[in-house]
């Protein structure tokens, strides 16, 4: 047994031993999405069941399992601060139990090492420890050093089907205050069947890639539809915020090389990951993938050193002015501005680069637009109209790009659908936008 092993047995406790060193009123803080501790979440929570502990905030970026901190009848004793909603913490949010930080994904570790007063309790779901006494992060390196950094207490859940996966993202045996063991799968999340319209969306953006391009892809059916609309490309890079189960396959059919990039020459770089089990054994302990903390990967001036750097994401709707909402449905918080706003900035920035932001032009079966004449009083400006480069819907694709007002209001027109045409252009030239 050698020293590290030795610290790892000093230090290996149960979940419930563990969960002791959490204090009410304490901060507490988790990486992104699948390294969320369970049973150390569900450990604490016991404790505040029992009495034991009041005033204790869990933050996450994305807390893609939910927990115990999501219960109400925990509330006030053990609480919930997202940092972009997701599908778990989603109605809880939107009816008001608990709430969440506005933040552009890249500013998150900034904001832990500066803004926010103090972080008690870093805790996170890691992979075994190797020889040399490191633990990884697995999917995420987002939040990582940062919060490491910060915290007086380091908690870890080992959990045995954890990835090994390299990068910015380990934790070191000496830095670990304490950790339990646990064996469970990874939650997954399957990518839903391609409709029609992806297709045609993505096939739109696909014919605007060159070969030796770098792409990042947001998540949902367009841009998956875009990963598989690739696959004839050649020598392409992946520099992206969510590494994706389209990703996978471009590397595997040869698409992918990553060795045009400036920079990372041969690695796909990525801060999170969610997908499926054939996505968590590619990631696996290959020195081709790296996870990198999110100031790196969503930094628009990393992003804007890659020539013709590709940028895909999805919103809820767009008005005339080019305004993008990604992130409420009106007043009802629906996700977060993410790196969406990262990645337009950055596709400006390369050379040759290309940002594209799309969506179906209706909602409710085609009885309502997305294109809207102003948005939805109450929706966010997720991305300001002089930012945007493209937008693609199933009726047309269109640049902004050095357009006026009036042309702008015009093309914007044309991606709604036929029946809705009508009225946009009489509110266009209501508002003058077109003249």
């Amino acid at each position: 047994m050698n020293k590290f092993q030795e610290m790892y047995q000093a230090k290996k406790k149960t979940p419930e031993e563990v969960a002791m060193y959490v204090k009410s009123g304490d901060v507490c803080a988790c990486p992104t999405c699948l390294e969320e501790p369970t049973a150390i979440c569900a450990a604490v929570a016991e404790r505040a069941r029992r009495g034991e502990l009041t005033g204790v905030v869990h933050h996450a970026t994305l807390s893609a399992k939910g927990g115990e901190f999501m219960n109400p009848e925990l509330k006030g004793k053990y609480d919930y601060v997202s940092w972009f909603t997701g599908g778990a913490g989603r109605k809880a949010i939107q009816q008001g139990h608990y709430t969440y930080i506005p933040n552009s994904y890249s500013t998150i570790p900034g904001y832990w090492r500066e803004i926010q007063p103090r972080l008690d309790v870093f805790y996170a779901e890691v992979s075994p420890m190797d020889k040399h006494g490191y633990f990884s992060c697995g999917m995420s390196g987002a939040e990582v050093p940062a919060m490491k950094s910060k915290a007086a207490i380091i908690l870890l859940d080992v959990n045995d089907k954890m990835p090994r996966v390299m990068g910015n993202n380990f934790i070191h045996i000496s830095e670990v205050t304490a950790l339990c063991e646990s064996s469970r799968e990874l939650l997954t999340l399957e990518a839903a069947p391609l409709t029609e319209v992806d297709k045609k969306i993505g096939q739109m953006i696909a014919d605007e890639v060159p070969n030796g391009a770098t792409l990042q892809l947001g998540i949902g059916g367009i841009p998956n539809a875009v990963g598989v609309l690739l696959q004839d490309k050649r020598d392409l890079g992946i520099h992206t915020e969510m590494f994706t189960d389209s990703m996978v396959d471009l590397i595997t059919c040869g698409a992918v090389t990553n060795m045009k990039k400036p920079i990372n020459v041969g690695k796909t770089i990525a801060t999170l990951a969610w997908g499926t089990k054939k996505m968590y054994d590619y990631m696996d302990d290959n020195p081709a993938f790296e996870m990198h903390p999110v100031d790196y990967t969503n930094d628009p001036n990393v992003i804007g050193m890659h020539d013709n750097f590709i940028s895909v994401n999805a919103c809820v709707e767009i008005d005339l002015f080019g305004q993008v909402c990604a992130e409420s449905l009106g007043t009802l918080h629906y996700s977060g501005s993410g790196g969406q706003v990262d990645f337009v900035r950055g596709a400006n920035l390369s050379k040759g680069g290309k940002g594209f932001i799309a969506m179906t032009s209706t909602a409710k079966n085609g009885t309502i637009s997305k294109i809207k004449p102003i948005l939805t009083p109450g929706s966010i400006v997720t991305t300001s109209k002089n930012e945007v480069d493209f937008l693609v819907t199933e009726h047309n694709i269109v640049r902004l790009k050095g357009q006026t007002a009036s042309e702008r209001a015009k093309m914007i027109i044309s991606l709604a659908a036929p029946e809705f045409r009508e009225e946009l252009e009489f509110e266009a030239k209501k508002m003058n936008l077109i003249i």
